[in-house]
């Protein structure tokens, strides 16, 4: 009997899928393993072989989870809402929902093919209103809630307002907004109800605030840093500007501490724990407050380094800081206004990655030194950034490298303030035992003695304070787009008040465009029903509005971020309808034990769950602090791109051999038109693309050899492998070990489709133990020492690799094992059915098919792992080289419990001892147990 994958493969998918096999349950006497995968976003593209990568290690260790007796939870569903479907939408009319789904079902059916022991009952769609239902619940308690920072931690809003009423705010300590107002219980009971809203709009860890925003017009909505690249949208490649709009914000930055603190406690990745501590951007100094020269207001800045003050010799200030307009004097008015239009498209990451580029306008105002009442001009220049710190620096030349490089650029004057420290080439940035000089009260102080005396100084003068900063800003929560979760509050005036939960889901209404609407609102100001009448708590048509009890609801749309900071929790108990996750599931599950996601999400949904985990924690609503006990960042699987090169300005192809020394460009060409030996198939190029048609490809030897690189596989690089195809030719499970052969889970590798056959060759040796020539040919037979040595030597291997999360070397084990084996011709049922078990996590196809036709009725999956055997290990007996005068003649087994006596009486007893000693009597015979035997004669 053959290996008939593809018969197997569909036998045993449709068996999980109505058996349920897979099922976790809610209520077990069992302990619990929650394993997650960062679940996708469903493209039209489809999945490509680097997609499973993940899916198969995170399936490996709930399979193993499994056999070892755990209550495994394994889920997966789709984050839905998207860009690509609401673009589609624009060009073609359809609604994106219409476009998910048809994408979310192709996706179902690849996951499906690669058998992957997911509980599907527990299925989420960020973009079903059963879901953002509670999407919508969380940014309400969210909304409801401020930063208690006397009691480190989120609580009521209702708290906050008990305290304003008793004695106003001037013992509140809360994370709030710099221009909160001050006021006394007196006052705040005088306040009407707009203004009692909007002082704890101040306050809310949801609000609304005008904000400088990264603006993409041919998207038509604001972009978070992360979603930027290279100055440009990630989805389009479109321009990005900066605007300020009113828009909803959370302060993600009154957690910023904690969110560093917390994690020392996960066992995640070092190099993504470090990625989130640069991000979050901790560190230690002072604020200070310059007078401006003709003007009232003071100038803010951050500084690590308050000891270098005597040195500042210029100010610099982000063109965006509120105070360039007002500071900026009639005559540097238009230098002032042409620079800020210059760097406008710039996005914040650009702007910091340009360390090489010096600009910057002088704004023709001065500040006054704090301490010596000297002026110090005033520049706006990009690389000061508005959204760290304040938006301005205090320039120290001879301190700071950036800063020197501006100074001797615009030809600004170079304080030394080093004593012995020459800074004719550069900066001094050392924080040593260096003292200071021309530096006034600090001068023969080294840094951390001239820090702490400048910090009292500052305070005593009541122009600055020691300060500690974060380089974390609170995130933009708006989206200017159709297709994300509406933001259930309505609008009194200015002022926004929450929809009744009751009421939730607020879905998404029709729409006859998905473009903004010609006046420039957000694409839902072209819905017709969208007006909450007040009295009578429901929707109405924005024709009814009146300000009175029918008032126009949010126009804007959740970030892509929201729905998938919390689905970890959801698929605890995924169809409850009465509660965002009941408190039973919540109590069994407590927390992921598990999870497989990629690196690339570090700065955003690793940092955006952690902080909506956190507050939901603190309110009282989950029983973890954090979510995710164990993250591994999964490597790519890289495409090995085709080129062909063009002569430049010409429609001539060069092969790869004829190019050197000529001047062309690559082009990229489909790999599938390439074949093992990097030919091109001209015809087929020619079909697939029509400039190729008319092209001449220049040969050699008579064929055309296309050039070759690794890079990230993409359907715009044209180098993807569908997975389909490999399941088609080799199976589900050659395609599952293989990924896992390819190298270590957490290390980038290219796909090279050729290497596969060597893994599908070895699941067809694995199948020639059961059967040959086929025939069944597994007996009841009892295992020979060798074999059974080969098995606990492979359960421990493979136990102990699949702890290390080393799936590469366990297939090598597997390998190494079954050819072993195939050697000794075993054949026996108790050697067979554990190994089976062992690979089964790695190829359950296979081993579910055969574990079948070895007589069991009930999965494999629900057997105990083997249990590895040290005393199968142990040599019982030894094969001693039998040596005359240091000669080895023959060998002899003996047993290992034989003493020297009995060795001895042994082997002057053995035929072939009495062939070569020909009678004569040996001088001695040396024994060394378990080792050698030597007749000296």
């Amino acid at each position: 009997m053959d290996y008939d994958f593809r018969k197997i493969e569909k036998k045993w998918q449709d068996h999980w899928a109505v058996h349920k096999t897979f099922k976790a349950h809610n209520r077990s006497d069992l302990p619990k393993y929650y394993v997650l995968d960062m679940f996708p976003y469903p493209s039209g593209a489809g999945l490509h072989v680097g997609h499973p990568l993940g899916y198969i290690a995170s399936d490996i260790i709930a399979r193993y989870k499994r056999h070892s007796g755990f209550n495994v939870l394994h889920p997966q569903g789709y984050d839905s809402f998207g860009l690509p479907a609401e673009q589609y939408a624009i060009q073609t009319g359809q609604h994106p929902s219409k476009t998910t789904t048809a994408n979310i079902n192709r996706y179902r059916q690849q996951l499906d093919r690669m058998g992957f022991s997911f509980d599907w009952d527990r299925e989420v769609r960020t973009s079903e209103p059963e879901y953002y239902r509670w999407t919508q619940w969380i940014f309400l308690k969210l909304f409801d809630a401020y930063y208690d920072l006397d009691a480190d931690k989120a609580v009521p809003v209702s708290q906050l307002i008990d305290r304003f009423e008793k004695e106003g705010n001037l013992k509140v300590k809360a994370h709030c907004d710099k221009d909160t107002p001050v006021f006394d219980a007196h006052q705040w009971k005088a306040f009407d109800g707009d203004e009692k809203q909007k002082i704890l709009l101040f306050y809310r860890l949801t609000y609304l605030s005008d904000t400088e925003v990264n603006w993409c017009p041919a998207l038509g909505t604001v972009l978070a840093n992360d979603e930027i690249v290279n100055g440009v949208s990630e989805r389009g490649g479109h321009p990005v500007t900066k605007k300020k709009m009113r828009q909803w914000s959370m302060r993600i930055g009154a957690y910023a501490n904690r969110l560093l603190k917390g994690l020392d406690s996960l066992d995640w990745t070092d190099s993504l724990k470090e990625m989130q501590r640069n991000w979050i951007g901790k560190s230690e100094g002072a604020s200070i407050y310059f007078d401006l020269e003709h003007h009232s207001e003071k100038l803010e800045v951050y500084t690590t380094r308050p000891d270098t003050v005597f040195g500042v010799t210029y100010m610099t200030l982000a063109p965006e800081h509120e105070l360039v307009e007002k500071i900026t004097t009639p005559e540097q008015q238009n230098a002032v206004d042409q620079y800020i239009k210059q760097i406008a498209g710039k996005s914040d990451r650009e702007r910091q990655a340009d360390v090489k580029s010096i600009s910057g306008v002088f704004t023709g105002a001065h500040a006054l030194h704090p301490f010596t009442g000297a002026p110090i001009p005033i520049w706006i220049g990009e690389y000061v950034l508005a959204g760290y710190g304040t938006g301005a620096v205090m320039a120290v030349p001879s301190g700071d490298q950036r800063d020197f490089d501006f100074a001797t650029h615009f030809k600004l004057p170079i304080i030394n303030i080093f004593e012995g420290i020459d800074i004719s080439e550069g900066a001094y940035t050392e924080k040593g035992n260096v003292k200071l000089t021309q530096s006034g009260f600090l001068d023969g102080l080294d840094f951390k003695a001239a820090r702490d005396r400048v910090i009292v100084e500052l305070e005593s003068k009541n122009c600055g304070k020691g300060a500690v900063n974060f380089r974390l800003r609170d995130a933009i929560f708006s989206r200017q787009r159709y297709w994300g979760e509406p933001i259930p509050m309505y609008f009194k005036g200015e002022i926004p008040f929450p929809l009744p939960e009751k009421h939730l889901p607020l879905a998404l209404p029709e729409v006859e465009k998905y473009l903004p609407t010609e006046d420039g609102k957000p694409p839902l100001g072209n819905a017709k029903v969208w007006a909450w009448d007040e009295t009578h708590e429901k929707l109405v048509s924005v024709d009814r509005i009146d300000q009175k009890t029918v008032f126009p609801l949010e126009l804007n749309t959740m970030p892509g971020w929201a729905g998938s900071s919390w689905y970890f929790n959801r698929y605890m108990d995924a169809d409850n309808q009465n509660e965002w996750v009941g408190s039973e599931a919540l109590s069994y599950w407590k927390d992921v034990d598990f999870y497989m996601g990629g690196s690339e999400h570090a700065t955003g949904h690793l940092l955006y769950s952690r902080f909506w985990h956190k507050v939901l924690f603190d309110l009282g609503y989950v029983p973890t602090e954090e979510y995710a006990k164990k993250l591994v960042n999964q490597g790519m699987i890289l495409g090995n791109s085709a080129f062909v090169y063009r002569k430049k300005g010409t429609r001539t192809f060069l092969s790869k051999g004829l190019i050197v020394g000529q001047s062309v460009e690559p082009i990229h060409v489909d790999v599938s038109l390439v074949n093992a030996y990097d030919e091109l198939d001209l015809e087929a190029a020619k079909n697939w693309q029509k400039d190729f048609k008319q092209a001449e490809f220049v040969l050699e030897g008579g064929k055309y050899i296309v050039g070759r690189e690794v890079e990230k596989m993409s359907k715009s690089k044209y180098n993807v492998v569908n997975p389909d195809e490999i399941c088609d030719t080799y199976g589900a499970d050659t395609l599952r070990l293989y990924e896992m052969f390819l190298g270590p889970i957490e290390q980038d590798k290219p796909w090279n489709t050729a290497g596969i056959t060597g893994v599908h060759n070895f699941l067809k040796k694995f199948w020639r133990l059961f059967y040959q020539q086929d025939q069944w040919s597994v007996t009841e037979n009892e295992p020979n020492a060798e074999s059974l040595k080969i098995l606990h030597q492979t359960i421990k291997k493979i136990t102990d690799d699949i702890g290390r999360l080393s799936f590469n070397t366990c297939v090598s084990t597997f390998m190494i094992c079954i050819n072993e084996l195939t050697t000794l011709k075993c054949s026996s049922r108790s050697v067979l059915e554990p190994l089976l078990i062992l690979l089964s996590p790695f190829a359950p196809h296979f081993c579910e098919e055969l574990w079948h036709q070895l007589g069991h009725n009930k999965s494999i999956e629900l057997e105990p792992f083997p249990i590895f055997d040290p005393s199968k290990l142990m040599e019982k007996t030894k094969e001693y080289p039998v040596s005359f005068n240091g000669k080895m003649r023959f060998t002899l087994e003996l047993s290992l419990d034989l003493g020297v006596d009995q060795i001895k009486e042994i082997v002057m007893q053995e035929q072939r001892t009495v062939d070569h000693m020909k009678g004569d009597v040996p001088k001695n015979i040396i024994v060394v147990p378990g080792k050698i035997i030597n007749i000296v004669s």
